[in-house]
C-alpha cells in the first residue's frame, strides 16, 4: 500500500536507518528490514493474521520455528483428534471450510485445509527460523526481532514497525512435578507424545489431567484394549458435545444473545443433568461456577463429552484422586490406594512460551504468558505489538483477533 512505501522511503532518512547496517555484532548479516508486520507463528493464529493482512494489501513476515505449518497440530496430537467445535466456529477469516468437510473435521481435514488456506493467500513463511529475543527500540521506534537458523544456526535480525505474537496459548508442555517420577520404571509420557492406543492394548495407563485431551485419550485407550484410570484432582464441567440435534456451544452462543449467562449456565447444567445424570457419583464434581461463567473467570473450558462419561459410568475407565507419589510400578494416592501401572500419560496441558523471548514488555506474565491488565483488549499492546489467540476463545477468537488487528495496522 502507499502508505507502506512512504514509510519504508522515510526510514531512509531515519537515524535507525542509517545504523542498520553496524547493528548488533553478534548478528552474522546486517539487519533486514520489513515493511510490513512480523508475525512469530506459523499456526492458525499466525496464518489468519497474515491472510488478514493481505487483503487490506498489506505485505507480513510470519516467523516459524519448526519446519510446517501448524506444527503443534501436525506433530503433538493424538490420531483420533478432531475439533471439538462445529467448522463454522472455527474456520479462519476469509476462507470456510469445504462444504463436504463433516461438522467435525478431523485432524488431517484441519491441516488440509491449514495448508489449502496458506496457498490460498500465497503465505510463505520462514520456517525452521526460531525467534530469540524480541525486543522494541524506544530510541528510533521499531521492534528488533532477532531469530537463529534450527539447520546452520545462522542469527538474523529482522527490524519492523508491528510485531503480531501468534505463537498461542499451547507452546510448550506443561509437566507436573511428581515425588517419585525419577524411580518409575513404566511408560511416561505427555500426551504430546501419544498418538494412539494400540502400543497400550492390555496394559493399565494412568491418565493424569482431566481436560478435554485426557477423556478422548482415555477413551482412545479403552478402544484399544487398554485398561485406563483417570486421575481427577479438582472440579470439572462435563457437558454433551450436542443438545437438541445442535452443538452445545453453538446453543450456548445463540441463547446468550436473549439471556444473561447465569441463566444460560442454569439450563446447560439441567440439560446436562437430565443427558448425562449426576456426574459426582463417579468422582467428577462440578465447580460452583457455571460452566461458562468459570470460562469467562479463568479461562477453564468445560470438557464436552464424546463417548467418555458411557465408559467411565460402565467401569471400563477408573476415577482415582490425586497422585501422592510414584515408586518403580505403582501410584500411590492421596486417598491412600496404591495401584499397579505399566504406563502414565500427561495430559496436563500447554502454557506459553512468549516470556522467554518477548523481551521489556508487560503484556505477558511471567507466570503463564497470558495477557494481563495493561492489555485489556487481549489483541492490542502498545508501541505496535499485537496478540493473536491469546484470549482463550480458540480459534474463533484468534480470527476475530486477526480482523482486528487488520484494521488496527490499515487505519496507522
Amino acid at each position: 500500500m502507499d502508505y507502506l512505501k512512504e514509510l519504508e522511503a522515510k526510514s531512509v532518512h531515519d537515524c535507525y536507518h542509517h545504523k542498520i547496517k553496524v547493528m548488533d555484532k553478534r548478528v552474522s548479516n546486517s539487519p533486514i528490514w520489513v515493511p510490513g508486520p512480523v508475525i512469530v507463528g506459523a499456526g492458525p493464529s499466525g496464518l489468519a493474521s497474515a491472510a488478514c493482512l493481505k487483503q487490506k494489501g498489506i505485505q507480513s513476515l510470519i516467523l516459524e520455528k519448526s519446519d510446517c505449518l501448524a506444527s503443534m497440530w501436525k506433530l503433538k496430537t493424538y490420531d483420533r483428534l478432531r475439533l471439538h467445535l462445529p467448522k463454522q466456529f472455527c474456520q479462519l477469516p476469509l476462507m470456510p471450510f469445504p462444504k463436504n468437510f463433516p461438522s467435525y473435521p478431523t485432524k488431517q481435514q484441519f491441516l488440509a485445509y491449514l495448508k489449502n488456506y496458506a496457498d490460498y493467500f500465497d503465505v510463505k513463511p520462514a520456517f525452521s527460523t526460531t525467534v530469540v529475543s524480541a525486543e522494541f527500540d524506544h530510541r528510533c521506534g521499531f521492534w528488533r526481532v532477532k531469530t537463529k537458523g534450527m539447520k546452520n544456526k545462522e542469527e538474523v535480525e529482522y527490524v519492523s514497525q508491528w510485531l503480531i505474537v501468534a505463537t498461542g496459548e499451547n507452546a510448550e508442555e506443561v509437566v507436573p512435578q511428581i515425588e517419585g517420577m525419577d524411580k518409575f520404571e513404566g511408560t511416561m509420557l505427555h500426551t504430546s507424545f501419544y498418538k494412539s492406543g494400540s502400543m497400550f492394548s492390555g496394559k493399565n495407563v494412568l491418565v493424569v489431567g482431566c481436560g478435554n485431551s485426557g477423556m478422548e485419550v482415555c477413551l482412545d485407550l479403552c478402544n484399544h484394549n487398554a485398561r485406563p484410570s483417570l486421575v481427577v484432582r479438582d472440579t470439572v464441567h462435563i457437558l454433551p458435545q450436542q443438545m437438541f440435534g445442535k452443538s452445545t456451544f453453538g446453543l450456548s452462543m445463540c441463547l446468550l444473545k436473549c439471556f444473561p449467562i447465569r441463566f444460560v449456565d442454569q439450563f446447560l447444567l439441567i440439560m446436562s443433568h437430565l443427558m448425562l445424570g449426576d456426574t459426582s457419583q463417579f468422582g467428577l464434581n462440578r465447580p460452583k461456577l457455571g460452566p461458562l461463567e468459570l470460562k469467562n473467570l479463568n479461562g477453564k473450558t468445560p470438557v464436552l463429552d464424546v463417548g467418555t462419561l458411557a465408559q467411565i459410568r460402565s467401569g471400563n475407565i477408573k476415577v482415582c484422586r490425586g497422585i501422592k507419589r510414584l515408586a518403580k510400578h505403582t501410584v500411590e494416592f492421596v486417598d491412600g490406594k496404591v495401584e499397579n501401572f505399566d504406563a502414565i500419560i500427561l495430559a496436563t496441558g500447554y502454557k506459553s512460551n512468549v516470556p522467554s523471548w518477548l523481551k521489556g514488555s508487560d503484556m505477558f506474565s511471567s507466570k503463564d504468558g497470558l495477557p494481563k491488565k495493561a492489555f485489556p483488549n487481549g489483541w492490542k499492546g502498545e508501541n505496535g505489538l499485537y496478540a493473536v489467540g491469546f484470549t482463550k476463545r480458540g480459534l474463533l477468537g484468534a480470527s476475530i483477533d486477526a480482523k482486528r488487528i487488520a484494521e488496527d495496522i490499515v487505519h496507522i
